[in-house]
């Protein structure tokens, strides 16, 4: 049974890794299967993420998704036949009450970490919180987010940096941030794969800059994280959701093998 506390007691750092959106069994299968393969192998704690659906594309006819109940059916068999803890993200109240009995850490997207409603009904559901920082916030100005959440008596919750806006079309990772956060005494994650996003591109389509990932991660290990999220996906050129930042999976044990020499440095 996934505990809260495991993940944040552990002497190295954990991951959370998956595809953005659950495009279909196969492929979520492979992915989780690969995963948990590395990560056991290299004695990483590691949580599952797939969104059931992803409700803030740019454009009209972006996917979303393949029916909220065919994916929440997928996770439901992932969780059970491979014994590996889910996140998943939840945009409104009524996404909490689909998951709350299924997702082990439920996530709050960053456009979203100022809804207080959602916030609050997050907390209420008793499950880990993972909330991404906005690209439009402060690091400082997260804590208000935190406090949402912790004055439902929920003290399970995590805090994700994704990269700030750096003009229309491009973000930045300021690496102050992670220890500002870590103030709040809760753990820091980084996004490694949407803080290289490029968004709002003329096309409707998000644009990405994936060779830097390794660059991303290493910079956060070094300076403190508790958790490195990296979205993957066997062919991210064939992904129907953000496959222009994702790490294609093949590269994802070299990745974790340099973090953890990194890590041990540290230690």
């Amino acid at each position: 049974m996934f505990k809260y506390k495991d993940l944040v007691n552990n002497k190295t750092f954990f991951l959370i890794a998956g595809p953005c959106v659950v495009e279909s069994k196969a492929i979520t299968f492979e992915i989780a299967e690969e995963l948990k393969s590395i990560t056991q192998k290299l004695n990483i704690p590691f949580v599952f993420k797939a969104s059931f659906k992803k409700a803030n594309r740019s454009k009209p006819d972006s996917f979303t998704g393949i029916g909220d109940q065919k994916a929440l059916k997928i996770l439901i068999e992932i969780k059970e036949k491979l014994y590996i803890p889910l996140l998943t993200d939840v945009h409104t109240e009524g996404d909490i009450e689909l998951v709350k009995n299924i997702a082990d850490i439920i996530q709050i997207p960053a456009f979203l970490c100022r809804q207080s409603d959602l916030l609050y009904a997050a907390g209420k559901s008793n499950l880990p919180v993972n909330i991404k920082k906005g690209q439009f916030l402060s690091p400082d100005s997260m804590k208000f987010a935190v406090e949402k959440v912790k004055s439902t008596g929920n003290n399970k919750i995590f805090i994700t940096e994704r990269g700030t806006t750096f003009g229309y079309q491009d973000l930045v990772v300021d690496y102050r941030s992670i220890p500002i956060m870590k103030k709040f005494n809760y753990p820091v994650i980084l996004d490694c794969t949407h803080s290289l996003q490029q968004p709002n591109q003329k096309s409707g389509v998000t644009g990405g800059k994936p060779e830097l990932i390794e660059t991303i991660a290493k910079a956060g290990i070094a300076v403190g994280v508790d958790g490195i999220f990296i979205e993957t996906h066997p062919a991210p050129e064939k992904a129907k959701s953000d496959g222009a930042n994702m790490l294609k999976l093949k590269y994802v044990e070299d990745l974790l093998k340099k973090l953890i020499k990194i890590k041990n440095a540290i230690n």
